[in-house]
């Protein structure tokens, strides 16, 4: 994320009670034994997948995906999926709401997330995020070459990379304008005419009785505080995730083109879903 939406209407989270100080205990411990028991046994088997296979991950997204579909179960958040994830080579993009978008995008489809350096450095979210192959991506102009080169070996190798370009996350009400900055990469001739991009939306149904931004995450709101309200409700909401056409790229005629018309593909499927 390059820069901090942030709203007019400050969130609101209720008073976590006694009884929802009893649902973070009981869904902590599963979930922490889920995600770093998980880790442990994607680190194990990409040290055998790493030396035979490269690039490639054949085994490896498969625990993610396993891991990210019980972490949702855990946390009692349901979940739908409409649409067909794309084969073949290419990227996704989608708008961005919540840490809860890690878990909801990585159900249906192996990804790899595009995200900012710093991320890599943040205490356990960094050390998930470069075993499961996350591409970090640092705002300097002078490394712009070589970055690009990364994204273009990975989409080549057959990743689909997911890119948020919103550049930010949201309360979750609404679809920001993309950022065109990330598709210049699609055009590179070796990928331009190889390689699709499917839209994807992410709408977040919130508890009943809670505000409709629950789920969202944005402005200057802490991890721990936003996971604590996550973990302690005693209801749980939905989250809704639309697969579009994929875009070919060889079909528009710049970065811009092609940006605009995935904006408008999450934010029409957006639309439908909203509460």
């Amino acid at each position: 994320m390059s820069q901090t939406w942030q709203s007019d209407t400050p969130p609101y989270h209720p008073p976590i009670t006694l009884a929802g100080w009893l649902r973070v205990f009981l869904r902590t411990i599963p979930l922490v034994m889920l995600v770093f028991g998980g880790l442990a046994v994607l680190l194990l088997v990409r040290l055998i997948e790493q030396p035979l296979y490269g690039l490639h991950r054949p085994y490896t997204p498969h625990i993610t995906q396993y891991v990210c579909r019980w972490a949702l179960r855990i946390l009692g958040i349901r979940h739908a999926v409409t649409g067909t994830p794309m084969e073949g080579r290419g990227a996704v993009v989608a708008n961005h709401s919540s840490w809860l978008d890690i878990f909801a995008l990585n159900v249906a489809k192996r990804i790899y997330f595009v995200s900012k350096s710093e991320v890599a450095r943040w205490p356990g979210i960094g050390w998930l995020a470069r075993a499961t192959g996350t591409v970090f991506i640092v705002r300097d102009p002078a490394q712009a070459r070589q970055q690009t080169q990364v994204l273009q070996d990975r989409l080549l190798a057959g990743h689909k990379l997911l890119f948020f370009p919103e550049g930010t996350s949201t309360d979750g009400l609404q679809v920001l304008a993309f950022k065109s900055t990330l598709f210049q990469a699609f055009f590179a001739p070796e990928l331009k005419d190889k390689i699709a991009v499917q839209p994807v939306s992410v709408i977040y149904h919130a508890p009943e009785g809670t505000e409709r931004r629950f789920y969202g995450w944005w402005g200057d709101m802490t991890f721990g505080a936003h996971l604590l309200s996550t973990l302690a409700s005693g209801r749980q909401g939905r989250i809704d995730v639309i697969y579009h056409t994929p875009l070919p790229v060889a079909d528009y005629a710049n970065r811009k083109a092609l940006a605009q018309a995935c904006e408008e593909a999450v934010r029409k499927g957006h639309l439908s879903k909203a509460d």
